[in-house]
C-alpha cells in the first residue's frame, strides 16, 4: 500500500509531514485498507475552520477537525480519500485545556479524521462507541494514551 499525504499549511504550527503520514498509514492499515490512498491534510487558523464549519455544517464557530470524503463519480476509480482540515490554534487550546500532550491530540485528530474519510461516523451512540473504540486501538498501537480517558479525567 502506498500512502500519499499532501500537507498544506496556512499556519506553521503542527506536526511534521512524516508524523501525519505515519498516523494516516496506521489508521488505513488498522482498518484493512489495502489499496493505495491519497489525501490532503490542511492545517489552518481559526478563521478558515470557522468559515468551513459555517458553510458545510451550519455551525458558526471553530472546530478542531473537518473531514471531506471524496466521492468519485460512478465508474471512476481513484485513490483519493478526501481532505482533512485541522485548526492548529484549536488543537493547541484543547490539548492544554484537557491536560494532553499536543502531539497526542494531533495524532488523535488525524486518526479521527481519517476514520471519517473511510466512512466511519459518530451520529448515534452505537456509531460513536464503535468509532471511539477504533481510535483508542489505533492510538494505542501508535503509543498514545486513550484520548477519551484523559478528557474525562480533566
Amino acid at each position: 500500500m502506498s500512502v500519499t499525504v499532501d500537507v498544506q499549511r496556512v499556519v506553521a504550527d503542527g506536526p511534521d509531514e512524516a508524523d501525519i503520514r505515519r498516523w494516516v498509514t496506521a489508521t488505513l492499515q488498522a482498518e484493512g485498507h489495502a489499496a493505495d490512498a491519497e489525501l490532503t491534510v490542511r492545517i489552518v487558523d481559526e478563521a478558515e475552520i470557522t468559515e468551513l464549519n459555517r458553510r458545510y455544517r451550519h455551525k458558526d464557530r471553530p472546530t478542531n477537525v473537518l473531514a471531506f470524503p471524496f466521492e468519485a463519480p460512478p465508474g471512476v476509480e481513484t485513490e483519493l480519500l478526501g481532505d482533512l482540515v485541522i485548526a492548529a490554534p484549536v488543537v493547541r487550546r484543547e490539548a492544554a485545556e484537557q491536560g494532553k500532550a499536543e502531539t497526542a491530540h494531533w495524532a488523535h485528530l488525524v486518526v479521527h479524521g481519517t476514520l471519517h474519510l473511510l466512512g466511519h461516523d459518530h451520529l448515534t451512540e452505537a456509531e460513536a462507541e464503535r468509532m471511539e473504540g477504533r481510535e483508542v486501538a489505533i492510538l494505542d498501537a501508535l503509543g498514545f494514551p486513550n484520548p477519551y480517558q484523559l478528557s474525562e479525567a480533566s
